[in-house]
């Protein structure tokens, strides 16, 4: 049973300020972003997962409904809970009761437990849960050596309370109609969008990555970067006013393909006639700067990387 809002909303950020007294000064703060009435975003760091940021190196979503506030994704901790939650209550006195999951990555949804002790009924479509559970043990192997065991303590596996079957699920969540659609692979294989039509606005996941360079994965099975371009395609066929990224602020669609669209285009147009002309690998990755995408956060880290398995992938088909 739900608390009436304004009295739940209160506990649960009292719960959260003395959480975030005990842990110190450095508790995470987010940037806090209104995009509309009813949309905010909590922007975090674009660098590395670290102790300070709980592993939440991403940008989560807020949708404010009459009837209760829906988080889009939770975070990559148990911990960062109440850190979220606090700065939740910042922008609304709704409380959390929906959390919707659009991915498997960590911090998508490994901070579920917190949010479903509080009330909050955790949501995802089937296929990402499922990817979650094949990526669970290895993202808290590496999460564990990213933030320490002791900002990770509390954090285990939490999958969504319903799980929806197939590619796209409509749901009504306090008087607001809301869109959970699969629109092909992107960064990991089954991650999803949330559409909310009433406010214009996509949230996105790491579909689409602003401010920041896109990391292609060499796992053989998520990031195919064609997939992953023909996937933004159909997201930019929706023509949303807002986007909400998986990383960075929130945007229009021409800063989304920007920093994303035109970056996976890149990549083929530019490795794929040296996989035809069987260019050797180590020189096309020494070769291929990609200075249009310079200004992008971890540019320097990432590119050659993936170049080297966009090369892979392409040189595979």
């Amino acid at each position: 049973m739900f608390l009436p809002s304004r009295l739940g909303a209160a506990l649960a950020f009292a719960t959260a300020l003395a959480v975030l007294a005990a842990q110190g000064a450095h508790a995470l703060e987010f940037e806090v972003q209104k995009v509309t009435d009813r949309i905010y975003v909590l922007v975090s760091d674009l660098g590395p997962r670290s102790p300070e940021n709980y592993g939440i190196n991403a940008t989560l979503g807020l949708l404010v409904t009459d009837e209760g506030a829906v988080l889009i994704d939770s975070g990559a901790a148990y911990k960062a809970g109440p850190v979220i939650a606090a700065h939740v209550a910042r922008v609304t006195d709704q409380p959390i009761r929906w959390v919707i999951n659009t991915g498997a990555q960590d911090h998508r949804w490994l901070g579920n437990g917190w949010f479903a002790e509080h009330g909050a009924e955790i949501i995802a479509l089937e296929r990402t849960v499922e990817s979650q559970k094949s990526y669970a043990a290895s993202h808290l192997k590496r999460l564990a050596r990213g933030i320490g065991p002791e900002r990770l303590a509390g954090t285990v596996p939490y999958y969504a309370d319903r799980a929806l079957p197939g590619d796209e699920a409509t749901l009504t969540l306090g008087g607001t109609k809301v869109t959970l659609l699969w629109p092909g692979p992107g960064h990991f294989r089954d991650d999803a969008v949330v559409i909310v039509p009433s406010e214009d606005t996509i949230f996105t996941g790491d579909l689409v990555f602003v401010e920041r360079l896109p990391g292609v994965q060499g796992d053989g099975t998520s990031s195919i970067v064609r997939d992953w371009l023909a996937s933004f395609e159909r997201i930019a066929a929706m023509n949303p006013a807002h986007i909400v990224p998986g990383h960075g602020h929130a945007c229009d669609l021409a800063r989304a393909r920007a920093d994303t669209g035109d970056y996976l285009a890149w990549l083929i147009d530019n490795i794929a006639p040296a996989v035809e002309d069987f260019e050797d690998l180590t020189e096309v990755v020494d070769r291929l700067e990609a200075s249009p995408f310079e200004y992008l956060a971890n540019y320097d880290q990432l590119h050659r990387h993936n170049v080297n398995v966009t090369y892979l992938q392409l040189e595979a088909e």
